[in-house]
């Protein structure tokens, strides 16, 4: 029994030692906490405040219920002050262009420490050793959650400035949208730059009715001729343009004779459809061009022009291909920006396609020089007749530079037949001013070359389409480079070709877009067209061609 008396002694020593140990652990931990904050407040506000509180708190810390409440306002208040200040001072260092807000956070910490210098709070709350003052304490705690929360409003609405993690997500977001909207933009407008390209304006429509109103008006004026002799007389400057576009057409010509030295040795090998045919014979009857020789045909006179020959004819009798073209061509159009341009259909007309057949067409002729009818003739021509080719069949301007216009952007290298013929690296060459060598042409059998690659792409999986990636594969190896001055391109739809260059060309190629006869061409381009349009003619005027 005297064992277990002692047992039971012993037992309660240690447990008065254990809640000892709790309570000397406690109240360690309560100085060290009411040291902190009275660190944190002198740092902002008078020394005296700081140290007559902590003095009253570790005196007093039991004597009122009061304080623990005040204790709590006091450490919200100082965290508040330490928060804004972190904040200015980070703003200070990124030196952010918000001066109204680092103002505002000064002023916030001052009116925080200010609060508790008041005279009223000192004395009843903070410099007294006695009870609390209640009133006083309801007053400062109000005002205190106030400031806290104009503080909180403060911070969240500048919180953006300073999270770098929140300004990178709401730039994301931002570029994200703008990024939306501009694809939409680039689809839309290319959709309407198509259909502006692709139209036939009202003036064209108005030239083409006049000039065939003329011609059954007056049937006897405009009978048919013989042809003239120059127009196989291979002495002389022959030129082949092929166009459905009357006043192009006529730009063409007249560009070439009013900058040639000798204008009666050059002969025009005008060839359009049926459809133009009348207007383009008329136009050139009622301003015919002085001394210079002009045929001109439709692509029906050639009768050798068959599907069974000719793989472009034999392709539009495709249901497929007709399909691809001319069925939902809106709703296409907008699924694809890049590849929106060559679903037109002039990519297969065959007045595009006639360049191939040039030897066929003319067989007593050896050279000739093929000018798209977009093109602008500034100075005499005639020294391409004896530029040396070397063996050539094709003299044309090359268009690559560094990267850009090599054969890799227009074929398809992963087809392994393209990869086996050419090199990726080749450089284009410019379609449009183009001056060829008949004779090396029938030598080197480039038509049957170019019926090879055009039969196998009828699907579409060696080029996507057009005339220019079928020159390519056809007169790959078989191209001489001219000097550039001969053929500056890129005004139809690059603003920013330099003036001198355009000045010093021979012939100037408005390709893209924006043509000259259209609403949308570059204006700055515009004269250097229009400046040769015959604007005397009556119905130039009459069609409101605004020149």
């Amino acid at each position: 029994m005297a064992v277990a008396v002692r047992g039971g002694r012993g037992g309660g020593s240690a447990l008065r030692n254990f809640f000892s140990y709790r309570i000397f652990v406690s109240a360690m931990f309560t100085l060290l906490f009411l040291a902190t904050l009275s660190v944190l407040f002198s740092s902002h506000h008078d020394s005296t405040i700081g140290n007559a509180y902590l003095h009253r708190s570790l005196v007093s810390i039991n004597s009122d219920p009061l304080k623990t409440r005040l204790d709590l306002i006091h450490k919200q208040a100082n965290d508040h002050i330490a928060l804004v200040n972190a904040y200015t001072a980070y703003a200070r260092k990124l030196k952010l262009e918000i001066a109204k807000q680092l103002k505002m956070f000064e002023d916030l910490a001052q009116n925080f420490s200010d609060l508790q210098s008041k005279q009223n709070y000192r004395s009843n709350l903070f410099d007294t050793d006695g009870p609390l003052d209640d009133d006083s304490l309801k007053q400062f705690e109000k005002e205190v959650k106030d400031k806290v929360k104009f503080a909180r409003l403060l911070i969240a609405d500048s919180k953006e400035s300073y999270d770098n993690q929140l300004k990178i997500q709401k730039l994301k977001d931002t570029i994200f949208a703008v990024n939306e909207l501009f694809v939409k933009a680039k689809k839309n407008g290319a959709f309407a730059s198509s259909i502006a390209a692709k139209s036939t304006p009202k003036s064209l429509h108005c030239l083409a009715m006049r000039l065939m109103e003329e011609r059954i008006s007056h049937p006897e004026k405009y009978r048919d001729e013989d042809p003239e002799p120059e127009y196989e007389d291979p002495t002389l400057y022959h030129y082949a343009i092929f166009s459905d576009n009357v006043i192009a057409v006529s730009v063409v010509v007249n560009s070439v004779i009013k900058n040639a030295e000798e204008p009666w040795k050059h002969v025009f090998h005008v060839v359009t459809d049926r459809m133009n045919l009348a207007a383009m014979k008329v136009w050139f009857k009622m301003r015919p061009i002085q001394q210079a020789h002009i045929e001109i045909k439709s692509v029906e006179d050639f009768t050798f022009l068959t599907s069974s020959y000719v793989p472009v004819l034999k392709q539009l009798e495709s249901a497929k291909l007709q399909n691809f073209y001319f069925q939902n061509s809106a709703e296409n159009a907008t699924q694809d920006v890049n590849n929106m341009k060559f679903k037109n259909p002039k990519y297969l007309s065959m007045l595009n396609h006639l360049r191939f057949y040039l030897p066929e067409m003319y067989p007593t002729l050896h050279r000739i020089l093929f000018l798209d009818d977009d093109v602008v003739v500034q100075k005499d021509l005639t020294a391409l007749w004896t530029i040396d080719l070397d063996g050539k069949v094709n003299g044309a301007v090359e268009t690559c530079f560094g990267s850009f216009h090599r054969y890799s952007q227009y074929l398809n290298f992963s087809h392994p037949l393209v990869r086996e013929k050419f090199n990726p690296k080749a450089c284009a060459w410019a379609f449009g001013m183009n001056i060829f060598d008949l004779d090396a042409w029938r030598r080197e059998k480039c038509t049957e070359q170019y019926h090879y690659w055009q039969n196998l792409n009828e699907d579409r999986t060696l080029w996507k389409l057009g005339t220019l990636p079928a020159g390519l594969m056809t007169f790959f190896s078989k191209t001489k480079s001219l000097d550039k001055s001969w053929h500056v391109l890129g005004l139809g739809f690059n603003p920013s070709v330099s003036m001198d260059e355009i000045h010093k060309a021979a012939v100037i190629h408005y390709n893209g877009d924006m043509k000259p006869w259209l609403d949308i061409a570059l204006n700055q381009y515009k004269e250097l067209w229009t400046k040769y349009i015959d604007s005397e003619m009556e119905f130039v005027q009459m069609c409101n061609f605004g020149v």
